[in-house]
């Protein structure tokens, strides 16, 4: 599932015929690049090595030109594990359990946020910041799952208010209190009543609603509800998805594009993974969607297969190898960070 390549029947896209090496490099000095989705410096909390070191994450997004960053944490890993290189649910977690697990997860994120000296963006002013020339590297704070509100719409509040959320993913790889995912048998034919509810709080607070690993009926269902743009921050494009697989077809991406919405995509793109594959990848999707729908969607460190974007150092090589796709430079500003600042300033509270 997470090593699903999409689309390797689609023909390579033939290479620009001048593209200027460190071209890639020199767009990002008049642009910012920012990724919808992101679990970069171990930020991952884990309980079995709780106090595990964290790995650098300002200096390589510094180096690459990588302004912001969704930095998420993961409450529901207590009740899956990995099965074959597939991450499944495999029990009911105990009451309580995943809100301790959330508390904690925020926790060890905040530390490394202050460890690294990240500046949070928590509101369009700070956004604003963020997208300066030389502005220091910004995270949203994020999480992959509503799992740590256990149903209780108080614990969103929360969030927003004591670990400064800004960007909710509804679901994960268990089906919870708030919808369905693609990767198991639904359950909820969609989207929750209380899952309505949350994407209703999210518009209210000012957080981006993210649709990640749910069921088409799930997004359809969030996008009538929503007032606000929303995302889907990690997935690529195929024609014919397989059963349980957390790629998605052109009217799944379509939905979110309509809400003014955009479509993050992510490096998996095979047994060779390359910046140029990448970049493949991200344009097949502008293809299908339009390019103010599209976006970079990484799921730093948190892959089980090797990507073809391991480090944002790299940033300028994806910018160039989008430009050798035949993307122009305007298109190209929109893809590595503007479609995501689009959404941002359109959903952040001032």
């Amino acid at each position: 599932m997470l090593a699903a390549s999409p689309l390797l029947c689609a023909a390579p896209r033939p290479a620009r015929a001048q593209v200027a090496p460190g071209a890639g490099r020199a767009l990002l000095g008049t642009a910012v690049a920012m990724d919808l989705h992101s679990h970069a410096g171990r930020a991952i909390h884990s309980r079995s090595e709780p106090d595990r070191p964290f790995i650098p994450v300002a200096a390589p997004m510094r180096e690459g030109g990588m302004g912001l960053a969704a930095l998420a944490i993961v409450p529901d890993s207590p009740a899956t594990r990995v099965v074959d290189r597939y991450i499944q649910p495999y029990r009911t977690p105990d009451p309580g359990e995943l809100w301790a697990h959330g508390q904690a997860a925020f926790a060890r994120l905040h530390r490394l946020i202050a460890q690294e000296r990240l500046e949070i963006v928590t509101s369009r002013a700070g956004l604003a910041r963020a997208k300066r020339p030389g502005a220091p590297p910004a995270v949203v704070v994020a999480s992959e799952g509503g799992d740590f509100m256990e149903g209780q719409i108080d614990r969103l509040d929360w969030a927003f208010r004591e670990q400064r959320l800004r960007h909710l993913q509804l679901t994960h790889y268990r089906v919870n209190e708030l919808g369905d995912i693609q990767t198991v048998n639904p359950v909820h034919n969609g989207l929750t009543d209380f899952g309505a509810e949350v994407v209703r709080a999210c518009n209210r607070l000012g957080i981006v609603v993210d649709l990640a690993h749910a069921t088409l009926p799930m997004v359809r269902r969030a996008a009538e509800i929503s007032g606000k743009p929303i995302v889907l921050s990690h997935t690529a494009l195929s024609s014919q998805p397989r059963p349980y697989s957390r790629l998605i077809t052109a009217e799944h991406a379509r939905v979110v594009a309509r809400t003014g919405g955009v479509v993050g995509i992510w490096p998996l793109v095979g047994s060779d993974p390359t910046p140029r594959r990448y970049a493949e990848s991200m344009a097949r999707m502008v293809d299908a969607i339009g390019i103010d729908h599209v976006g970079i969607g990484s799921d730093m460190r948190g892959l089980l297969g090797r990507g073809a974007f391991e480090n944002y150092d790299a940033t300028p090589d994806l910018a160039q190898a989008l430009l050798e796709t035949g993307m122009d430079a305007e298109g190209v500003k929109k893809v590595m960070g503007g479609n995501c600042a689009r959404v941002l300033e359109a959903v952040l509270p001032t």
